[in-house]
């Protein structure tokens, strides 16, 4: 233990010692520059200070960020599989991908979804909430601290276990309530029926997309669900999806902020002046509100895409006890740690990596390209 405590020590000291030389090395070099550039005393010394703080930063960026980056590129051209060393095979990985693996194309069909369906429903149900706590109401400060608080509690294990826990087909809290729901109201059984019955369909029929065969899609569409029947959420394949929608529309407090700041932007004196006009509430949302939240609109959309995209614990956590269902909701990053420390193809998560990263910049690039035709960033 002693000798442990000693190389904790040893490695302490030096990491120190190699941040102190860096950032006087660093210093110095940018104290050369604005002296050969024919830079005053004072200037110099600003340069040095400069850089000799950043240094820290830029030494861990380097170490950290682009050493790992470019260590992923050349491995996504290689075999790695440790403790062997990486072995060039070009492009071989990236075919592999592209051509010959079934279970990529059923990933990005699930993070497809994900982004189809969760996203607007998240950016949906932000801005009603925003809407609902702009108007003013009696204990705003308390609801404004419920909406946000699963941000604050994040989608950590703990939480995706209590989810796993009320998502229980038969005792959990969610079907328990839907049962005496439906038994207590024929309208309500009719809609829940409805309900199943849409989602099932349209859950067979991306299961369908990934794996080529409909067979499943063509039962489910042929029969309307039974009475008083309750979603088996994380049982079953056609639901597994729809539970992940869930727990995103669940947490998006930091979309509803962002759209309540955007709201208590607008001036007033708009909406007064197009209800003297005769402008209806709706005319005033569709023409003044919509369009001045615009740019908190296409903020959400920028931000929670990429976070969708790079989702990887609700999948994770809430399918771990069955594999078999959990291969439904299987998304892109889940797959990439799958094949890296599972099944301890590094080259080849690598190559999923950069194929994910490639798919995020493209549409990121197509967002901003088109911002310009309904994103407003002036108040004229």
């Amino acid at each position: 233990m002693l000798e442990s405590y000693g190389y904790t020590l040893v490695w302490s000291a030096a990491t120190v010692a190699f941040i102190l030389a860096s950032s006087v090395a660093l210093g110095w070099v940018a104290r050369l520059i604005v002296r050969w550039r024919g830079g005053s005393q004072i200037h110099q010394q600003n340069a040095f200070a400069g850089y000799a703080f950043a240094a820290p930063w830029m030494v861990g960026f380097v170490i950290f960020v682009l050493v790992p980056v470019a260590a992923s590129l050349y491995w996504s051209f290689t075999v790695y599989r440790l403790p062997n060393p990486p072995q060039w095979v070009g492009v071989q990985n990236y075919v592999r991908l592209l051509t010959d693996d079934p279970n990529f194309r059923a990933a990005l069909v699930n993070t497809f979804y994900f982004v189809l369906f969760g996203l607007p429903a998240q950016l949906v149900v932000a801005l009603l909430l925003a809407i609902l706590l702009n108007q003013k109401l009696r204990g705003e400060r308390f609801f404004r601290t419920a909406f946000y608080l699963p941000v604050i509690l994040g989608l950590n294990a703990a939480v995706l276990l209590s989810w796993v826990l009320m998502f229980n087909a038969n005792n959990g809290f969610i079907n328990t309530l839907l049962r005496m729901l439906s038994k207590k109201s024929t309208l309500f059984n009719l809609l829940l029926r409805a309900f199943i019955y849409a989602n099932e369909s349209l859950n067979a029929f991306f299961l369908g997309l990934q794996s080529g065969n409909f067979t499943l899609f063509e039962k489910t569409i042929s029969a309307f669900p039974a009475a008083h029947r309750v979603p088996l959420w994380l049982q079953s394949p056609l639901w597994t999806k729809t539970s992940i929608v869930l727990l995103l529309v669940w947490s998006c407090g930091s979309m509803m902020l962002i759209y309540l700041a955007a709201l208590n932007s607008i001036p007033p004196e708009f909406y007064e002046a197009a209800e003297v006009d005769g402008a209806t509430r709706w005319q005033r949302f569709w023409k003044i509100t919509l369009p001045l939240i615009s740019p908190a609109t296409f903020y959400n959309l920028i931000v929670g895409m990429i976070a969708i995209i790079q989702m990887f614990e609700q999948p994770y956590v809430l399918l771990r006890d069955s594999p078999t269902v959990a291969q439904s909701s299987y998304t892109v990053v889940f797959y990439l740690w799958r094949a890296t420390f599972r099944f301890n193809e590094i080259g080849y998560g690598a190559a999923i990596s950069w194929i994910l990263t490639l798919i995020i910049l493209v549409i990121t690039y197509f967002q901003f390209r088109f911002q310009d035709r309904w994103v407003q960033y002036d108040l004229r």
